[in-house]
Order: structure tokens, then C-alpha cells, then sequence
């Protein structure tokens, strides 16, 4: 079986699985693609989780062993309890394997593939805007910082802070993780808001001062300007407004006396919900920024 690139960096992201109870460290994916044929340590000098995977699944692909690693991600016996999750990920994963003209099928605990004679598409139920929060949550994005097209020095500590979030969601601290991801996702806008300035200050919903009615510099937008106008203009989508009300107020969450007045206390679901967020931002802004080069 031989995947597309696009496809490819769809299973990198389930394999992966950050954001979800299905999370695989760098341990543990060293351990699972060593099922594959390969002899890897994990120690200093290891890349990024991502990149290990894309560069394994680069290796595999259009061999045998791909084939074993698409059922060892998709293992029944893996998700018992969860098999409402496993079929939304096989059905996720088919979007994309569709254009490859394959399908995975899963069979009670057998999971085999069809070959398709055609390409088919069909609409999703997670293109509605009434999407629900176990769906949304249930999406895996790609997320390539790359494709933001931001400043190199900008890129690198977006990666960098990425990766602080995943280790404050497993280590316990969503609020810290919530006061990342606010960071994070309002540097990226104000990056694409830069890139887009004509866009951002003629839409509707951009911020105005009131005593000349003039649309405010983009330093003085707060989070939830820029996502109500990106969302506006057609960079982000309702999913991630309808999500986004938490992130959108991390600012105030920092201040130990709006925290205690507001009574937020996260957990770390609230966390995994932004971090989705964030996620599912970054992929539909680098789609909209390819889209519009």
C-alpha cells in the first residue's frame, strides 16, 4: 500500500495521538516502530515526535509494514470501552485514504482494507457548524507550524511552546497550559493579521475606538477580536469559535483575584479542549494562508 503525503501526515497525527488519552511518547513510539522492523533508542538527540514519525512512516511507506502499522494503530484491543472513538478515527482516516483509493474496515476486532475503484467523498458530520464537543474533540489535525508562514524565529518558538503545552497537560497543569495556548494562538493571529491587513481591518466585526471610530491598531485587539474577525473573513472556522471561550480569556485568568472572582478551575479536560483549539486553528490557517498565496 503506497499513501499519499497528505495521508501520511493524518496517521503521523493518530499515531502520535497528542491532546488525547491515547498519547504515545517518544519511549513509546521508539517501542512501537521497533514492531516494525526497526532497532531505535530513545535517548539525548532524539527529534521531535513528529518528525521521528513522519521519517518512520516515510521509510514504510508502500511496504508490507506499512499495512501492520495502520492495524497496530487502529487495534481494537487498544480502545475497549472506546470503540465509538476507534470508529471515528478509521472513518476520519478514510476521508483522506479515499484519495488514495483505499478504505480501512474494521470487522468487530479484525481490521482489514478495500481497495476502491474510485475516489468517493462523502460530507461529514464535523462540517456542520453544530458540531458538538465529543466530536470536536474527537478531529485530529495536522499541525504544522510551517505552514503559518511566520517569521523563522517566530516558527521556532511556537514549536517550542507547543511542546511546553503537551508537557504541562501531562504533567497535571492545565492552567498553565491554558495560559500557553492563549499565548500561542494570539501571537499566530496577530501574525496572519499582519499578513492580511486590509482583510482583518475592514471586516465587520473589527474592534473600533469609540471616541473616533476608527479601527484600532492590531497591538490593541484582544484574543477575542482577532478570533471573531478571523472566523468573519473565513481563516477560522465556527468550530474553533464555538471552543474558544475559555482560551479567549486567558489573560484574565492570570490575575489571581479575577481567577478567584470568575471561581475557573480547570482540569485537564479543559486543557485538552484547548489545546484542540489551538490545533485546529493552526491547521485552518495554514490551509487558508496556502489557499490564498
Amino acid at each position: 500500500m503506497l499513501l499519499s503525503k497528505k495521508t501520511l501526515e493524518i496517521l503521523r497525527s493518530i499515531i502520535n495521538g497528542d491532546g488525547t488519552d491515547h498519547y504515545r511518547s517518544g519511549p513509546k513510539l521508539v517501542s512501537f516502530f521497533n514492531q516494525l522492523g526497526f532497532n531505535d533508542a530513545y535517548g539525548q538527540g532524539f527529534p521531535s515526535r513528529w518528525a521521528y514519525t513522519d521519517d518512520r512512516l516515510q521509510r514504510i511507506n508502500g511496504t508490507p509494514e506499512l499495512d501492520k502499522c495502520i492495524k497496530m494503530t487502529f487495534a481494537v484491543i487498544d480502545f475497549v470501552g472506546e470503540i465509538d472513538t476507534l470508529d471515528q478515527l478509521i472513518a476520519q482516516f478514510n476521508q483522506y485514504m479515499a484519495f488514495d483509493k483505499w478504505q480501512v474496515i474494521r470487522d468487530n476486532e479484525i481490521i482489514s482494507f478495500k481497495r476502491l475503484d474510485k475516489i468517493v467523498i462523502s460530507k461529514s458530520q464535523r462540517e456542520s457548524s453544530e458540531i458538538q464537543e465529543e466530536d470536536f474533540l474527537k478531529q485530529t489535525f495536522d499541525v504544522n507550524v510551517g505552514k503559518l508562514q511566520l517569521d523563522a524565529n517566530i516558527s521556532d518558538i511556537v514549536k517550542y511552546r507547543l511542546c511546553e503545552v503537551e508537557a504541562c497537560i501531562k504533567s497535571e497543569a492545565p492552567l498553565a497550559a491554558i495560559f500557553m495556548i492563549g499565548s500561542i494562538l494570539e501571537g499566530i493571529l496577530l501574525g496572519v493579521a499582519t499578513a492580511y491587513p486590509k482583510q482583518f481591518n475592514q471586516a465587520k466585526s473589527a474592534p473600533r475606538d469609540k471616541t473616533s471610530g476608527k479601527v484600532r491598531a492590531f497591538p490593541e485587539w484582544t484574543l477575542n477580536n482577532m478570533i471573531d474577525v478571523a472566523t468573519e473573513i473565513g481563516v477560522l472556522k465556527q468550530d474553533v469559535q464555538k471552543f474558544s471561550h475559555v482560551v479567549r480569556d486567558f489573560r484574565n485568568y492570570i490575575h489571581p483575584y479575577q481567577q478567584m472572582a470568575t471561581q475557573f478551575l480547570p482540569d485537564k479536560h479543559t486543557a485538552i479542549i484547548c489545546f484542540q483549539v489551538l490545533k485546529a486553528a493552526i491547521y485552518q490557517i495554514g490551509t487558508y494562508r496556502y489557499e490564498n498565496r
